[in-house]
Protein backbone atom coordinates (compact mmCIF):
# COMPACT_ATOMS: atom_id res chain seq x y z
CA UNK A 1 0.00 0.00 0.00
CA UNK A 2 0.83 3.65 -0.71
CA UNK A 3 3.10 5.46 2.30
CA UNK A 4 3.07 8.77 2.95
CA UNK A 5 5.45 8.74 5.99
CA UNK A 6 8.44 7.42 4.54
CA UNK A 7 10.78 7.88 1.92
CA UNK A 8 11.31 4.96 -0.72
CA UNK A 9 15.56 6.00 -0.49
CA UNK A 10 15.39 3.30 2.22
CA UNK A 11 14.36 0.69 0.17
CA UNK A 12 16.04 -2.02 -1.94
CA UNK A 13 14.57 -2.15 -5.61
CA UNK A 14 12.15 -5.39 -4.98
CA UNK A 15 12.66 -6.63 -8.76
CA UNK A 16 16.57 -6.00 -8.54
CA UNK A 17 18.11 -9.76 -8.24
CA UNK A 18 20.58 -10.02 -5.74
CA UNK A 19 22.06 -6.34 -6.80
CA UNK A 20 21.79 -4.68 -3.21
CA UNK A 21 24.00 -1.82 -4.45
CA UNK A 22 22.26 -0.90 -7.48
CA UNK A 23 20.80 2.66 -5.96
CA UNK A 24 16.96 3.12 -6.29
CA UNK A 25 15.57 6.06 -8.22
CA UNK A 26 13.40 9.10 -6.91
CA UNK A 27 11.17 9.78 -9.00
CA UNK A 28 8.54 12.40 -8.76
CA UNK A 29 5.05 13.06 -10.50
CA UNK A 30 4.15 16.64 -9.65
CA UNK A 31 0.35 17.26 -10.88
CA UNK A 32 -1.24 20.86 -10.22
CA UNK A 33 -4.97 20.34 -8.69
CA UNK A 34 -7.57 21.69 -11.45
CA UNK A 35 -5.23 23.44 -13.36
CA UNK A 36 -6.55 25.88 -15.44
CA UNK A 37 -10.16 26.43 -13.18
CA UNK A 38 -7.77 26.66 -10.37
CA UNK A 39 -6.23 29.49 -11.92
CA UNK A 40 -9.33 31.43 -13.28
CA UNK A 41 -10.51 31.07 -9.57
CA UNK A 42 -7.51 32.50 -7.97
CA UNK A 43 -7.44 35.67 -10.11
CA UNK A 44 -11.48 35.95 -9.68
CA UNK A 45 -12.65 35.94 -6.84
CA UNK A 46 -16.43 35.88 -7.34
CA UNK A 47 -15.50 32.12 -8.98
CA UNK A 48 -13.88 30.67 -5.85
CA UNK A 49 -16.25 27.73 -3.92
CA UNK A 50 -18.18 28.06 -7.19
CA UNK A 51 -18.35 25.39 -9.97
CA UNK A 52 -16.24 26.30 -12.62
CA UNK A 53 -15.66 24.47 -15.96
CA UNK A 54 -12.91 26.20 -18.52
CA UNK A 55 -13.85 26.26 -21.99
CA UNK A 56 -17.06 25.59 -23.95
CA UNK A 57 -20.08 27.35 -23.26
CA UNK A 58 -23.46 26.61 -21.85
CA UNK A 59 -24.89 25.19 -25.47
CA UNK A 60 -21.54 24.34 -27.81
CA UNK A 61 -18.06 22.87 -27.43
CA UNK A 62 -16.48 20.90 -24.53
CA UNK A 63 -15.21 21.32 -20.97
CA UNK A 64 -11.46 21.75 -21.24
CA UNK A 65 -11.15 21.44 -17.10
CA UNK A 66 -13.07 21.58 -14.10
CA UNK A 67 -12.85 22.80 -10.52
CA UNK A 68 -13.69 20.23 -7.85
CA UNK A 69 -16.90 22.02 -6.86
CA UNK A 70 -17.48 21.13 -10.68
CA UNK A 71 -16.60 17.77 -10.32
CA UNK A 72 -18.74 16.98 -7.35
CA UNK A 73 -21.37 17.44 -9.83
CA UNK A 74 -19.62 14.69 -12.40
CA UNK A 75 -17.85 17.06 -14.69
CA UNK A 76 -15.08 16.16 -15.92
CA UNK A 77 -12.79 17.58 -19.19
CA UNK A 78 -13.67 16.62 -22.77
CA UNK A 79 -17.27 16.46 -21.39
CA UNK A 80 -19.64 18.04 -23.93
CA UNK A 81 -20.78 21.76 -22.48
CA UNK A 82 -24.29 20.18 -22.76
CA UNK A 83 -23.81 17.35 -20.99
CA UNK A 84 -21.83 19.08 -18.43
CA UNK A 85 -24.38 22.26 -17.58
CA UNK A 86 -26.95 18.91 -17.63
CA UNK A 87 -25.64 17.59 -14.70
CA UNK A 88 -24.98 20.91 -12.83
CA UNK A 89 -27.05 23.60 -14.05
CA UNK A 90 -25.00 26.23 -12.02
CA UNK A 91 -21.62 25.67 -13.87
CA UNK A 92 -20.09 29.12 -14.74
CA UNK A 93 -18.10 28.42 -18.03
CA UNK A 94 -14.78 30.48 -18.60
CA UNK A 95 -13.31 31.51 -21.71
CA UNK A 96 -9.30 29.66 -21.59
CA UNK A 97 -6.63 32.29 -20.97
CA UNK A 98 -3.82 30.13 -22.37
CA UNK A 99 -1.21 32.77 -22.33
CA UNK A 100 -1.88 33.03 -18.54
CA UNK A 101 -1.39 29.41 -17.90
CA UNK A 102 1.75 28.89 -19.92
CA UNK A 103 3.10 31.94 -17.77
CA UNK A 104 2.41 30.62 -14.26
CA UNK A 105 3.84 26.80 -16.01
CA UNK A 106 6.57 28.97 -16.53
CA UNK A 107 7.06 29.50 -12.76
CA UNK A 108 6.62 26.11 -11.70
CA UNK A 109 8.88 24.64 -13.48
CA UNK A 110 11.30 27.25 -12.47
CA UNK A 111 10.68 25.75 -8.82
CA UNK A 112 10.92 22.07 -10.25
CA UNK A 113 14.53 23.44 -11.84
CA UNK A 114 15.45 24.25 -8.02
CA UNK A 115 15.98 20.85 -7.46
CA UNK A 116 16.84 18.82 -10.49
CA UNK A 117 17.34 19.53 -14.17
CA UNK A 118 15.97 16.03 -15.28
CA UNK A 119 12.38 17.39 -15.81
CA UNK A 120 9.71 16.01 -18.38
CA UNK A 121 7.26 18.10 -18.89
CA UNK A 122 3.89 16.16 -19.79
CA UNK A 123 1.71 19.41 -20.11
CA UNK A 124 1.48 22.49 -18.67
CA UNK A 125 0.35 21.09 -15.38
CA UNK A 126 2.28 17.94 -14.57
CA UNK A 127 5.66 17.05 -14.87
CA UNK A 128 8.03 14.04 -13.64
CA UNK A 129 11.46 14.63 -11.87
CA UNK A 130 14.40 12.67 -11.12
CA UNK A 131 15.51 14.02 -7.55
CA UNK A 132 17.62 10.51 -7.12
CA UNK A 133 20.71 13.22 -7.43
CA UNK A 134 19.07 16.62 -6.41
CA UNK A 135 20.73 20.08 -6.60
CA UNK A 136 20.15 21.05 -2.63
CA UNK A 137 21.68 17.54 -1.18
CA UNK A 138 17.97 16.43 0.24
CA UNK A 139 18.06 13.29 1.06
CA UNK A 140 14.35 12.30 0.99
CA UNK A 141 12.60 12.53 -2.26
CA UNK A 142 9.45 12.76 0.53
CA UNK A 143 11.06 16.01 1.57
CA UNK A 144 11.94 17.37 -1.54
CA UNK A 145 7.88 17.01 -3.09
CA UNK A 146 6.53 18.26 0.20
CA UNK A 147 9.13 21.30 -0.69
CA UNK A 148 8.12 21.65 -4.03
CA UNK A 149 4.29 21.88 -3.38
CA UNK A 150 4.69 24.24 -0.53
CA UNK A 151 6.89 26.75 -3.29
CA UNK A 152 4.29 26.20 -5.60
CA UNK A 153 1.53 27.10 -3.23
CA UNK A 154 4.11 30.64 -1.91
CA UNK A 155 4.97 31.42 -5.18
CA UNK A 156 1.51 31.29 -7.44
CA UNK A 157 -1.36 30.59 -4.89
CA UNK A 158 -1.74 27.47 -6.61
CA UNK A 159 -2.12 23.64 -4.70
CA UNK A 160 -0.21 20.68 -5.85
CA UNK A 161 -0.09 16.84 -5.66
CA UNK A 162 3.14 14.88 -5.88
CA UNK A 163 3.50 10.87 -6.28
CA UNK A 164 6.55 9.91 -5.12
CA UNK A 165 7.94 6.13 -6.40
CA UNK A 166 11.12 4.67 -7.91
CA UNK A 167 9.27 4.79 -11.51
CA UNK A 168 7.54 6.44 -13.39
CA UNK A 169 5.15 4.33 -13.67
CA UNK A 170 3.95 4.42 -9.90
CA UNK A 171 4.71 7.85 -9.42
CA UNK A 172 1.83 9.03 -11.62
CA UNK A 173 -0.34 6.43 -9.38
CA UNK A 174 0.70 7.65 -6.41
CA UNK A 175 0.07 11.69 -7.01
CA UNK A 176 -4.01 10.71 -7.65
CA UNK A 177 -3.78 9.42 -4.48
CA UNK A 178 -4.67 12.39 -1.83
CA UNK A 179 -5.77 14.66 -4.18
CA UNK A 180 -6.14 17.64 -3.80
CA UNK A 181 -3.18 19.11 -1.94
CA UNK A 182 -1.94 15.87 -1.26
CA UNK A 183 1.32 13.90 -1.78
CA UNK A 184 2.00 9.84 -1.35
CA UNK A 185 5.06 7.24 -1.84
CA UNK A 186 4.41 4.00 -3.17
CA UNK A 187 8.08 2.29 -2.22
CA UNK A 188 10.18 -0.45 -3.89
CA UNK A 189 8.63 -3.17 -1.09
CA UNK A 190 5.10 -2.41 -1.48
CA UNK A 191 4.76 -1.34 -5.73
CA UNK A 192 3.89 -4.93 -6.43
CA UNK A 193 1.41 -4.98 -3.94
CA UNK A 194 -0.47 -2.27 -5.33
CA UNK A 195 -0.36 -2.81 -8.78
CA UNK A 196 -1.85 -6.21 -7.91
CA UNK A 197 -4.58 -4.60 -6.13
CA UNK A 198 -5.23 -2.18 -8.70
CA UNK A 199 -8.63 -2.36 -11.21
CA UNK A 200 -6.83 -2.40 -14.75
CA UNK A 201 -8.97 0.06 -16.06
CA UNK A 202 -7.06 2.23 -13.25
CA UNK A 203 -3.84 1.63 -14.88
CA UNK A 204 -2.25 4.97 -16.11
CA UNK A 205 -2.52 4.41 -20.06
CA UNK A 206 -5.38 1.46 -20.26
CA UNK A 207 -7.83 3.47 -21.71
CA UNK A 208 -11.68 2.33 -22.07
CA UNK A 209 -11.41 0.16 -25.06
CA UNK A 210 -8.08 -1.52 -23.92
CA UNK A 211 -9.62 -2.23 -20.19
CA UNK A 212 -12.87 -3.47 -21.96
CA UNK A 213 -10.51 -5.94 -23.95
CA UNK A 214 -8.92 -7.17 -20.97
CA UNK A 215 -12.30 -7.57 -19.08
CA UNK A 216 -12.86 -9.70 -21.72
CA UNK A 217 -10.21 -12.18 -21.32
CA UNK A 218 -10.81 -11.96 -17.31
CA UNK A 219 -8.11 -9.62 -16.47
CA UNK A 220 -9.86 -7.33 -13.90
CA UNK A 221 -7.20 -6.78 -11.78
CA UNK A 222 -3.14 -6.11 -11.82
CA UNK A 223 -2.96 -9.50 -10.26
CA UNK A 224 -4.88 -11.00 -12.67
CA UNK A 225 -2.53 -9.76 -15.36
CA UNK A 226 0.21 -11.02 -13.66
CA UNK A 227 -0.89 -14.63 -14.23
CA UNK A 228 -0.81 -13.72 -18.05
CA UNK A 229 2.05 -14.94 -19.90
CA UNK A 230 4.47 -12.38 -22.00
CA UNK A 231 3.78 -14.78 -25.14
CA UNK A 232 -0.15 -13.98 -24.15
CA UNK A 233 -0.60 -10.43 -23.82
CA UNK A 234 2.06 -10.09 -26.89
CA UNK A 235 -0.66 -12.10 -28.87
CA UNK A 236 -4.00 -10.04 -27.60
CA UNK A 237 -1.80 -6.77 -27.29
CA UNK A 238 0.80 -6.70 -29.84
CA UNK A 239 3.50 -4.58 -28.59
CA UNK A 240 1.85 -3.23 -25.49
CA UNK A 241 2.24 -6.61 -24.20
CA UNK A 242 5.61 -6.33 -23.09
CA UNK A 243 4.32 -3.49 -21.16
CA UNK A 244 1.65 -4.55 -19.45
CA UNK A 245 3.78 -7.71 -18.25
CA UNK A 246 6.20 -5.11 -17.01
CA UNK A 247 4.00 -3.50 -14.90
CA UNK A 248 2.05 -5.64 -13.80
CA UNK A 249 5.39 -6.88 -11.59
CA UNK A 250 5.86 -3.06 -10.84
CA UNK A 251 9.32 -2.78 -13.00
CA UNK A 252 9.39 0.57 -15.31
CA UNK A 253 12.21 1.48 -16.01
CA UNK A 254 11.98 4.10 -18.59
CA UNK A 255 14.36 7.26 -17.66
CA UNK A 256 12.85 10.77 -16.96
CA UNK A 257 13.87 12.56 -20.41
CA UNK A 258 14.01 16.75 -19.93
CA UNK A 259 13.97 17.28 -23.63
CA UNK A 260 10.94 14.68 -24.83
CA UNK A 261 10.16 14.60 -28.13
CA UNK A 262 6.54 16.41 -29.83
CA UNK A 263 5.10 13.79 -31.22
CA UNK A 264 1.99 16.59 -32.61
CA UNK A 265 1.09 20.00 -33.01
CA UNK A 266 -2.59 20.57 -33.23
CA UNK A 267 -5.50 22.50 -33.49
CA UNK A 268 -8.95 22.65 -33.10
CA UNK A 269 -12.23 24.39 -33.27
CA UNK A 270 -15.83 23.40 -32.01
CA UNK A 271 -18.73 25.80 -33.73
CA UNK A 272 -21.60 27.83 -32.66
CA UNK A 273 -23.29 26.29 -35.48
CA UNK A 274 -22.86 22.92 -37.09
CA UNK A 275 -21.24 23.21 -40.92
CA UNK A 276 -23.20 21.41 -43.82
CA UNK A 277 -21.38 23.24 -46.62
CA UNK A 278 -18.13 22.42 -48.09
CA UNK A 279 -16.98 25.83 -48.41
CA UNK A 280 -17.08 26.89 -44.96
CA UNK A 281 -15.19 24.07 -43.96
CA UNK A 282 -12.60 24.42 -46.36
CA UNK A 283 -11.96 27.86 -44.26
CA UNK A 284 -12.59 26.47 -41.17
CA UNK A 285 -9.92 23.88 -42.56
CA UNK A 286 -7.46 26.68 -43.92
CA UNK A 287 -7.72 28.61 -40.54
CA UNK A 288 -6.75 25.76 -38.11
CA UNK A 289 -3.61 24.68 -40.85
CA UNK A 290 -2.79 28.47 -40.35
CA UNK A 291 -2.25 27.98 -36.68
CA UNK A 292 -0.54 24.80 -37.07
CA UNK A 293 1.83 26.34 -39.17
CA UNK A 294 2.83 29.43 -37.01
CA UNK A 295 3.46 27.35 -34.22
CA UNK A 296 5.69 25.45 -36.34
CA UNK A 297 7.69 28.02 -37.79
CA UNK A 298 8.34 29.78 -34.79
CA UNK A 299 10.14 26.65 -33.24
CA UNK A 300 11.79 25.74 -36.30
CA UNK A 301 9.45 22.47 -36.67
CA UNK A 302 8.38 20.12 -39.41
CA UNK A 303 6.32 17.03 -39.97
CA UNK A 304 4.71 14.66 -42.99
CA UNK A 305 1.54 13.39 -41.76
CA UNK A 306 -1.26 15.74 -41.77
CA UNK A 307 -4.19 14.40 -39.80
CA UNK A 308 -7.72 16.31 -40.19
CA UNK A 309 -9.96 15.18 -37.00
CA UNK A 310 -13.92 15.68 -37.42
CA UNK A 311 -16.62 15.48 -35.07
CA UNK A 312 -20.34 15.47 -36.22
CA UNK A 313 -23.54 16.53 -34.53
CA UNK A 314 -24.10 13.80 -32.77
CA UNK A 315 -20.50 13.60 -31.27
CA UNK A 316 -19.30 10.44 -34.01
CA UNK A 317 -15.37 11.64 -33.85
CA UNK A 318 -13.09 9.98 -37.15
CA UNK A 319 -9.71 10.83 -38.34
CA UNK A 320 -8.29 10.45 -41.64
CA UNK A 321 -4.75 11.01 -42.00
CA UNK A 322 -1.99 11.20 -45.55
CA UNK A 323 1.82 11.21 -45.06
CA UNK A 324 3.88 12.53 -47.47
CA UNK A 325 7.17 11.91 -48.83
CA UNK A 326 8.89 14.99 -47.07
CA UNK A 327 8.41 17.62 -44.32
CA UNK A 328 5.97 20.37 -45.15
CA UNK A 329 7.44 23.50 -45.57
CA UNK A 330 4.82 25.77 -45.76
CA UNK A 331 1.02 26.52 -45.01
CA UNK A 332 -0.03 25.88 -47.86
CA UNK A 333 1.67 22.32 -48.05
CA UNK A 334 -0.60 21.32 -44.93
CA UNK A 335 -3.61 23.00 -46.00
CA UNK A 336 -4.23 21.24 -49.77
CA UNK A 337 -3.64 17.93 -48.18
CA UNK A 338 -6.20 18.68 -45.58
CA UNK A 339 -8.78 19.82 -47.96
CA UNK A 340 -8.60 16.56 -49.81
CA UNK A 341 -9.13 14.41 -46.48
CA UNK A 342 -11.85 16.82 -46.05
CA UNK A 343 -13.47 16.80 -49.41
CA UNK A 344 -13.83 12.79 -49.49
CA UNK A 345 -15.93 13.20 -46.56
CA UNK A 346 -19.03 15.68 -48.23
CA UNK A 347 -21.36 15.82 -48.62
CA UNK A 348 -22.47 15.21 -45.47
CA UNK A 349 -25.99 14.37 -43.77
CA UNK A 350 -25.07 15.26 -40.51
CA UNK A 351 -23.34 18.49 -39.22
CA UNK A 352 -20.05 18.87 -38.50
CA UNK A 353 -19.59 20.60 -34.82
CA UNK A 354 -15.87 20.20 -34.60
CA UNK A 355 -13.08 19.97 -37.34
CA UNK A 356 -9.33 19.76 -35.65
CA UNK A 357 -5.80 19.39 -38.38
CA UNK A 358 -2.87 18.16 -36.25
CA UNK A 359 1.05 18.13 -37.85
CA UNK A 360 2.67 14.69 -36.89
CA UNK A 361 6.35 12.86 -37.89
CA UNK A 362 7.64 15.97 -36.66
CA UNK A 363 11.15 16.30 -37.27
CA UNK A 364 13.37 19.85 -36.80
CA UNK A 365 14.27 22.50 -39.88
CA UNK A 366 17.58 20.75 -40.77
CA UNK A 367 16.30 16.89 -40.84
CA UNK A 368 13.83 18.53 -42.97
CA UNK A 369 15.92 19.83 -45.04
CA UNK A 370 18.24 16.68 -45.44
CA UNK A 371 15.14 14.38 -45.89
CA UNK A 372 13.99 16.79 -48.60
CA UNK A 373 17.39 16.90 -51.05
CA UNK A 374 17.16 12.89 -50.10
CA UNK A 375 13.85 13.23 -51.92
CA UNK A 376 15.04 14.03 -55.16
CA UNK A 377 17.74 11.20 -55.43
Amino acid sequence: MPHTNEDIAAENRADEPGDGETPVRKILHVDMDAFYASVEQRDNPELRGKPVAVGGSAARGVVAAASYEARAFGVRSALPSVTAKRRCPDLIFVTPRFDVYRTVSAQIREIFAEHTDLIEPLSLDEAYLDVTDNKQNIPTATEIATKIRARIKEVTGLNASAGISYCKFLAKMASDLNKPNGQAVITPKTGPAFVEALAVKKFHGVGPATAARMEKLGILTGADLKTRSLSFLQEHFGKSGAWYYRIARGIDDRPVQPDRPRKSVGAEDTFQADIFDLAEARIEVATLASKVWRYCEARDIRGRTITLKVKYADFQQITRSRTLPRAVDGVEEIVEPAHALLAGLFPVKKGIRLLGVTLSSLEGRDAAAEASQLALF
